[in-house]
């Protein structure tokens, strides 16, 4: 069975930074890509950043392009979102989740992804 577990959340003045990382535990796939998702109360879920375990390669939403840098360690089978310049509209529920690759179709878009963390807060505020 697939786990994920997210940390690293918590309250941030504007501008400052946060790492969360996502652990997966069960994986079976040897190549799966792990993504990062938002969520707002009230508002629909959003992909933020997703890297392939195949080759690394990145995507990111426009939103958090130059901010926003996503990376793994494969030996560890966690994927780390590093969050710079935030902003108070980067405030959410962070929810990583992860699919085979193989299965894969749009990198960002939530429905792609089988299994998914419980989430860890950010919080953006002065």
């Amino acid at each position: 069975q697939v786990q994920l577990k997210e940390s690293g959340g918590g309250l941030v003045q504007p501008g400052g930074s946060l790492r969360l990382s996502c652990t997966a535990s069960g994986l079976t796939s040897d190549y799966y890509a792990t993504a990062w998702f938002r969520q707002d109360p009230g508002k629909a879920r959003e992909g933020v950043s997703c890297i392939m375990s195949s080759d690394g390669s990145t995507y990111y939403a426009d939103s958090v392009k130059g901010r926003f840098t996503i990376s793994r360690d494969n030996a560890k089978n966690t994927v780390f979102l590093q969050m710079n310049r935030l902003k108070p509209e980067d405030s959410a529920v962070y929810y990583c989740a992860t699919v085979k690759e193989e299965d894969l179709i749009w990198e960002l878009r939530p429905n792609e992804y089988d299994h998914w963390g419980q989430g860890t807060q950010v919080t953006v505020s002065s």
